[in-house]
């Protein structure tokens, strides 16, 4: 077996990995190598050397990311048996059809693979590290997953790192590359509807595949209602509401380029529909700008307030702000679907943000719906902490 360096922890530190949470925090820790650098493979040991688990060594308050709790080799074999076990899950649930070529193939700690995200749009897979480690073993993962999705199904893999490493991570952020290159086709089919991918410049991997079976749901509700997306990035939940033969359909985003890819797709579905408008402007301004009562479905769909957990007292501001706005604005009768994707932001607090911003209005809410994100994107059930996207649905009288 291949001989890795070892970090020993502190006297009774141990019953977090005991309970498999796949986390290791640097106060922890009693001893590791003078030696070792971020992303390296380490064995973690008890104080009293019983081995626990093996993961890749990086700084900050977690110092160790575990890859398994069994005492083995890290290499491609290693990935191509955890991405296997992901696509057969996926394959399972039905989410790889005809109609949906889009998913997480990989989902950091929901796939026992921490650090690691994988997005399949079509015939490319979008490679994504939030940590060193992950970076480092790149080639290893890109090797297995062509190995286990075969030439026919992933021509294609592109890898984008160079926002979500670790800002004190001593790596290049420019070194990204592409596998493949042939028959690259910017368009993917989610539930029967078509999107463009900007898997270069877009947020995330170029798409937010965590919404899917959410904007499902608003379809359902759309029919013969003025909608109002805002922060609607590339129009997912616009193109939804538009099959769900919608009235109207307003999009909003601060960022031109999002809006000409939301028109984009509203044509690429509808062609020029004149139920659909799109401005590129603030979201806060312009909620606070329209008439009372135009519009009876808002969708608030805003980016992560709060990245790190100094930020969650102004991110609750935040929350309460934009929601107290769409319940002063939104018509009687109408239907909010209002969203945090902030992972330091939990259930609870998001609740008790918008009902605050119900309580400041005076309006009558009901809570229709509690929303999280689909079976692709797993919550680890030793690590809680992997549910970040909250969502209500609320009637508002």
């Amino acid at each position: 077996m291949r001989s890795y360096k070892e970090i020993v922890l502190k006297p009774k530190k141990d019953e977090f990995l005991k309970r498999f949470h796949p986390w290791v925090f640097s106060g922890a820790l009693a001893s590791k190598p003078n030696d070792i650098e971020e992303g390296e493979i380490v064995r973690v040991l008890s104080y009293e050397r019983v081995f626990l688990g093996i993961g890749h060594y990086q700084i900050g308050s977690i110092a160790v990311r575990i890859l398994s709790f069994e005492d083995e080799v890290i290499n491609t074999k290693f990935y191509e048996r955890r991405l296997t076990e992901a696509y057969i899950m996926r394959n399972r649930l039905k989410l790889i059809r005809p109609d949906n070529n889009t998913y997480r193939l990989v989902h950091g700690e929901g796939d026992n693979l921490p650090g690691l995200i994988i997005d399949v749009y079509g015939n490319t897979a979008v490679v994504q590290a939030h940590s060193v480690g992950m970076h480092t073993d790149r080639v290893e993962i890109s090797e297995a997953l062509q190995s286990i999705c075969g030439a026919d199904n992933i021509k294609n893999i592109f890898y984008k790192s160079e926002s979500t490493l670790p800002f004190k991570a001593d790596v290049d952020p420019e070194d990204s590359y592409i596998f493949g290159g042939k028959e690259v086709n910017d368009v993917v089919v989610e539930n029967g509807l078509k999107f463009k991918i900007d898997w270069l410049k877009g947020q995330k991997t170029g798409f937010f595949i965590d919404q899917r079976e959410n904007r499902q749901l608003l379809e359902k509700y759309s029919e013969g209602r003025n909608v109002l997306n805002m922060f609607c990035y590339t129009g997912g939940f616009s193109v939804y509401s538009l099959r769900g033969r919608a009235a109207a359909v307003h999009s909003v985003d601060s960022s031109s380029k999002a809006i000409s890819i939301a028109d984009q797709n509203v044509d690429l579905n509808f062609g020029d529909d004149p139920r659909h408008k799109s401005y590129s402007e603030d979201a806060f301004r312009f909620l606070n700008e329209i008439p009372q009562d135009k519009y009876d479905l808002i969708v608030l769909d805003p980016p992560a307030f709060a990245k790190h957990r100094g930020a969650v007292n102004n991110a609750l501001q935040g929350y309460k702000k934009l929601n107290h706005s769409a319940f002063e604005k939104i018509a009687k009768g109408g239907i909010l679907f209002t969203f945090s994707c902030s992972q330091v932001i939990s259930k609870e607090q998001f609740r008790l943000a918008v009902f605050s911003a119900a309580a400041i209005s005076g309006r009558k809410v009901q809570i229709l719906h509690q929303l999280t994100q689909p079976a692709d994107h797993p919550i680890n059930i030793y690590h809680p902490e992997g549910e970040y996207l909250k969502g209500l649905v609320l009637y508002v009288e």
